[in-house]
């Protein structure tokens, strides 16, 4: 089984890295499988696909509803083909309480974009997964670059509390906003602004010009008053029109210029920092479905339960008694 599994992964990412188009669309959906079997075949795929990864430029983008994402990124990946870029967009949609899959489908509201072959656009189901990403996004990213496309923009499914783990797999976090003010702005998480290396005011056109302008300037007074994340960048506050494709080209300037100020050696640190993070957080994944998988364990993790809620042990002292039951051969 293994060695089939390393075989078809083989076969997969050769056709992936060849550019063919359905064998990206397999690839991942390959990775993002929760199946068994599919995830030995999905981590023989990534681990052959890495050495062709790590030359794209990796921006997030995460915003409130109607801040007009989806009209953004389409109008930024129809500049960034006239620059001669080859983007892929991983729209991260709400899952459907029914049928588990994606909702809105990011594809069918970015009509231009979609019918162009040199871009590629993956709308995909989050599954609930907190941080606004699915919980392969970073993994169907890697895929998009060992095919070959330079420019990877991720779409997050909302903003709020728990809409920041993108940040933790680009090398630019964008947030985008709508134009507003009062009520409107305080609903904006100052977590999620923290987290910007780019804030971008949308819907610059027409009789919202005046309240994007006032939205800038507020969201740049209050910049000023945040430690930036990085004491080679302050992260600036743009005005565009998604709709009528302008500032674009502004938007574009401001990635690569934020590129520079982190040099290849800060890009790489940064990277490395995702990289440990990840780990983490796939430690974690693993020992809660082992946990779930051992029915033996269940009658302790409840008796514990009861224990903690009654005062009679700690959750430390707990969480150490599930893990040696865990690590015991046999358990």
């Amino acid at each position: 089984m293994a060695a089939d599994a390393k075989s078809d992964a083989a076969l997969l990412a050769g056709q992936v890295r060849g550019g063919d188009r359905r064998a990206l669309a397999r690839a991942i959906t390959l990775v993002e499988s929760t199946r068994a079997d599919h995830r030995e075949t999905a981590e023989h795929l990534v681990a052959a696909l890495l050495p062709d990864t790590g030359r794209a430029i990796r921006v997030g983008i995460s915003g409130p509803p109607g801040a007009g994402k989806s009209t953004f990124i389409e109008a930024f990946g129809l500049h960034l083909l006239e620059a001669g870029r080859k983007p892929a967009v991983l729209a991260v949609d709400p899952s459907s309480p029914v049928s588990g899959g994606s909702i809105l489908g990011d594809k069918t509201r970015m009509e231009y974009l979609s019918r162009d072959e040199r871009a590629f656009i993956r709308p995909s189901p989050s599954g609930g997964t907190l941080g606004g990403v699915a919980r392969r996004t970073r993994e169907a990213a890697l895929v998009c670059e060992a095919a070959g496309f330079d420019t990877l923009l991720i779409e997050t499914v909302g903003v709020g509390q728990s809409e920041t783990a993108v940040a933790e797999m680009v090398d630019l976090f964008m947030l985008l906003l709508p134009p507003a003010g009062g009520d409107e702005l305080q609903g904006i998480k100052k977590g999620i602004v923290e987290l910007a290396d780019l804030v971008v005011i949308n819907k610059d056109d027409g009789d919202l010009a005046p309240a994007a302008g006032r939205t800038a300037a507020e969201y740049g007074a209050a910049l000023h008053m945040l430690r930036p994340a990085s004491s080679a960048w302050h992260p600036p506050v743009l005005r565009v029109s998604a709709l009528h494709r302008k500032g674009m080209e502004t938007v574009w300037g401001q990635i690569l210029a934020h590129r520079d100020a982190l040099g290849p050696a800060g890009l790489a640190a940064k990277r490395t920092g995702q990289a440990r993070a990840v780990l983490w957080r796939e430690i974690e994944e693993e020992v809660r479905g082992r946990l779930a998988a051992k029915g033996a364990l269940q009658g302790l993790l409840e008796r514990l339960e009861i224990d903690i809620s009654q005062g009679l042990i700690s959750a430390p002292q707990a969480a150490r008694r599930v893990v040696e039951a865990l690590a015991k051969p046999g358990s």
